[in-house]
């Protein structure tokens, strides 16, 4: 049967490949009957075969998204990635630029950590080609009065070099199985004669083998509502997110700090102060101006000022934006130790809300797959909350979706993954996680309470 029936959504005609070793799921495997449950709509199953040179359709052009591309065409799979940025690619690798100076804000990820060796290897590779570089400058935490506790030098911490979403947009660049469409907003996915056919508000984007999900939220969540794959709905939905406002402030001179003529920092954890988690000077951070120029800071809320103060992202009320831009610059004034009033006032500000900032919960593994509905879903929340857990994230996807269409099929249940894992809550600071990162006196503070046990 084709198309959309009373019961189970089944497309005709399974493939056969040529005899050989099945390939097994690197994840275990689960039992087919939980793919039969059903969440308020039909499971989809896939039974026509494959294209003979199958095409994935990528939601999402944020990191992971573009990473699980990358890596499928490694393993010789074609893609096409969805994006909504109108600017560029990237997703929250956010960076904006303000003419004519030009003004210069990494306004969502500020900077990542490296754990895993894999994510290491990748790493190498874009200081290698001049994407990222290590950040040197003095990073710490910046208690409520003005008191600044550095971080040690260790691990090291990393940006991009001119700015997150350069990155992003650099990272495709050399592809030649990778076909990008934006600005386009996905809004229906249809299974039809064995193949999903993706609609942008009723005009068709293409028929694809396999779609992989790579953004969540609430825009994920009306898509998959009445998609047929009520597992992955189901998951995407467990999914709780923070909301963060970031302030993006530039200033003719330096931010003052009590006993120095500047601030002793580049970047800044905020603790003890209601409105502000995380304040940056990307001048500095970037290396834009070596004259002093003007200075361009990042100011992140906590979540639970974010949460405070939410409202619909598209359209911000004049008077929350007021309201929040005033309570973030007093909290940076708190930070700081400096008077009320005493701020130099911003020659230039934006405001903007993210209102899916971050994962709160995670499954824990490390993507999600759906063998019969041919759907994956890949972002950082299935493992952590960084930049390494998004690609990780995004390359064992693509190694499994390959591995999948690679198989010849006996049992496609083989090949389900993630699809009933529990969420466990997800520690982390406000604005994400950062393995080792931390300062000389809470080493100590650790050291200490291991050697009590």
């Amino acid at each position: 049967m084709n198309g959309y029936g009373s019961g189970t959504v089944t497309m005709e005609g399974q493939k056969r490949s040529s005899p050989k070793t099945r390939r097994k799921s690197s994840y275990g495997t689960s039992r087919r009957s939980i793919l039969k449950k059903s969440f308020s709509q039909e499971q989809v199953t896939f039974t026509a075969p494959l294209s003979d040179d199958p095409l994935v359709a990528v939601i999402g052009g944020g990191i992971s998204g573009l990473i699980c591309a990358l890596f499928l065409e490694k393993r010789g799979v074609r893609s096409t990635v969805f994006d909504t940025g109108i600017h560029g690619l990237g997703g929250r690798l956010g960076t904006r630029l303000v003419d004519p100076q030009p003004l210069k804000f990494d306004h969502a990820a500020q900077f990542f950590t490296v754990e895993d060796s894999r994510f290491a290897e990748i790493v190498n590779a874009w200081m290698e080609k001049g994407l990222v570089r290590e950040w040197q400058g003095t990073v710490g935490e910046l208690h409520n009065g003005g008191g600044f506790v550095p971080f040690l030098p260790s691990p090291t911490r990393y940006v991009a070099t001119n700015g997150m979403r350069f990155l992003a947009d650099s990272l495709l660049s050399e592809t030649q199985m990778v076909n990008v469409v934006r600005p386009c907003w996905i809004s229906k996915l249809e299974p039809f004669n064995g193949m999903w056919h993706l609609s942008e508000n009723g005009k068709p984007r293409g028929k694809f083998d396999a779609i992989v999900i790579a953004h969540n939220g609430k825009c994920a969540n009306r898509l998959l509502m009445t998609s047929g794959l009520p597992l992955i709905a189901k998951q995407m939905k467990t999914l709780e997110l923070s909301s963060i406002w970031a302030l993006l402030a530039a200033f003719e001179d330096p931010l003052p700090f009590p006993g120095s003529t500047e601030v002793p920092f580049e970047g800044a954890f905020v603790r003890g102060v209601d409105s502000v988690s995380w304040m940056a000077n990307n001048t500095k951070k970037l290396l834009i101006s070596q004259s002093g120029g003007p200075h361009c800071w990042t100011f992140l809320s906590t979540a639970a000022y974010g949460k405070q103060h939410k409202v619909p992202q598209e359209n911000i009320p004049a008077a929350t934006a007021a309201k929040v831009k005033a309570g973030m610059l007093e909290g940076v004034e708190t930070a700081l130790g400096i008077s009320k009033g005493s701020l130099p006032k911003p020659f230039y500000t934006r405001l903007q809300l993210w209102g899916a900032a971050l994962p709160t919960n995670t499954p824990g593994v490390p993507c999600i797959f759906d063998p019969f509905g041919r759907a994956g879903i890949c972002g950082d929340w299935l493992l952590g909350s960084n930049i390494e857990a998004a690609v990780l994230s995004g390359i064992a996807l693509a190694n499994h979706i390959a591995d999948y269409f690679q198989s010849p099929v006996t049992d496609s249940g083989e090949f389900a993954v993630g699809l009933n894992h529990e969420f466990q809550p997800l520690e982390g600071h406000d604005i994400g996680q950062f393995p080792g990162l931390g300062s000389e006196e809470k080493m100590n503070e650790g050291q200490a309470y291991e050697l009590a046990k």
